[in-house]
């Protein structure tokens, strides 16, 4: 029996890039176990001095009288938990002078669900059969937004300017000379650092994004997954930024607790009495777990330390290992290049004039039990024209172990020089 779907079901339901990522990587756990090299996901590294902390706040909790059964037996306000809202308000406006309150603050059952909420209210269909949309003044952009209309086409993009910033490194820049803002936008949206990228757009790029925003009278909306001041998964210089014209989003999980599903949003008082309607609306109210561990960090700003102190550096390590390896199996006559790695989890591969697609590659490297991510996911909003460069480029994690990230690349630079050499041998018959 086929039953009909609506609009919204098939929408949500039909598949989506995200959806078979996180479908690849949990088959080829199952099926590959040790043998499959997870080079593609977002999933952040088990740093071993966070774990500690981790464990130890779970027994503070289960060993101080009610604490535990407040974090698993009770049911929080649908904009989080009262007192973890109050903290986080707390340490910014302590630490930037930025003017808020819990009123400003929001918890949801992670940073996608944000993204949910955010891009549906603000745009799509209007009653009035007028249509708006997101604007992303850069892409490639994170993987998990191209599919979360509820109906409309939800986005309109704008490809990047090119920087050629070493023999074998790129940087993307916003082309403001081809960001055009009309009716039709209902905010701008960008992730920093960027995922897939590891781009960080610049305090100028920001300023100029927000004055935008200002001027149409529309939000910023700027998805800080990544970034500063925590995780602080960064690795340049840029301020935080936030003002009445922004929505701000964070996570817990690249902390090192995606598992507790734990997103933040900081935006003017009526976007966070939204947002929290509809999270009493699909799911009654968030989980609890995730406040309830980090909440005495926050209150005390040692979030801050270990994102400065911890978290930071060691993926600054990892990023220095991954670009090494990635020259160590190119480097014999391979065009490619990195773009600049400036934080996140991710190196972005452009393969320039790569005979076969990303998405080809992407299958190649599967049947060797190498995931990765092809590049053609993160285009989206932009024209149908063609592109070439959008179908040369890979996503690549580097949060995985030494040996798991050496075997990986070892293997994708012999996929990589093998597609070259068939080529050639065919352009020469």
């Amino acid at each position: 029996m086929n039953w009909e779907l609506s609009e919204f079901g098939r929408q949500l339901a039909a598949g989506s890039g995200i959806g078979e990522l996180m479908d690849d990587l949990g088959h080829a756990l199952a099926a590959g176990g040790d043998q499959i090299m997870m080079l593609g996901g977002g999933q952040p590294s088990h740093i071993p001095e966070m774990n500690v902390l981790w464990r130890e706040r779970l027994e503070q909790i289960v060993t101080s009288p009610g604490m535990l059964e407040q974090m698993l037996g009770n049911y929080e306000p649908p904009g989080g938990n009262q007192s973890f809202r109050t903290a986080v308000a707390s340490l910014f406006e302590r630490e930037f002078g930025w003017p808020i309150g819990p009123e400003n603050i929001a918890v949801t059952t992670g940073g996608q669900t944000a993204f949910f909420f955010l891009f549906n209210a603000l745009a799509g269909r209007f009653t009035d059969h007028r249509s708006k949309r997101v604007l992303l003044p850069l892409v490639p952009e994170y993987i998990g937004y191209a599919n979360q209309s509820v109906g409309a086409d939800l986005f309109r993009a704008v490809k990047p300017k090119i920087e050629m910033t070493g023999d074998h490194e790129f940087k993307y820049h916003v082309d403001f000379d081809q960001l055009h803002i009309d009716e039709e936008i209902a905010a701008i949206c960008v992730s920093r650092p960027t995922n897939p990228t590891g781009n960080v757009l610049t305090d100028d790029e920001i300023s100029h994004l927000a004055q935008l925003a200002d001027q149409h009278n529309i939000p910023l909306i700027i998805d800080n997954a990544y970034g500063a001041p925590f995780p602080n998964a960064i690795f340049t210089g840029a301020t935080p930024w936030w003002d009445q014209n922004t929505i701000l989003t964070l996570s817990l999980s690249k902390l090192g607790l995606p598992g507790t599903r734990t997103g933040i949003v900081i935006a003017r008082p009526e976007i966070i009495r939204a947002v929290s309607s509809m999270t009493s609306i699909v799911g009654l109210a968030n989980t609890n777990v995730g406040q309830a561990i980090v909440k005495p960090l926050v209150e005390s700003g040692e979030i801050l330390r270990l994102s400065n102190d911890v978290v930071q550096p060691f993926y600054r390590r990892k990023s220095e290992l991954a670009q090494s390896m990635v020259h160590k199996h190119f480097d014999d006559g391979l065009p490619y290049r990195i773009h600049r790695s400036e934080g996140a989890f991710f190196l972005w591969l452009w393969l320039e004039d790569c005979p076969i697609s990303s998405r080809e590659l992407y299958q190649r490297l599967k049947e060797r039990n190498v995931l990765v991510v092809p590049g053609n996911y993160f285009f989206f909003g932009v024209d149908d024209c063609p592109w070439p460069h959008r179908d040369e480029c890979l996503r690549i994690s580097f949060t995985m172990e030494e040996e798991v990230l050496e075997r990986g690349f070892r293997i994708i630079g012999e996929e990589v020089r093998a597609a070259y050499d068939s080529h050639k041998r065919r352009s020469t018959q």
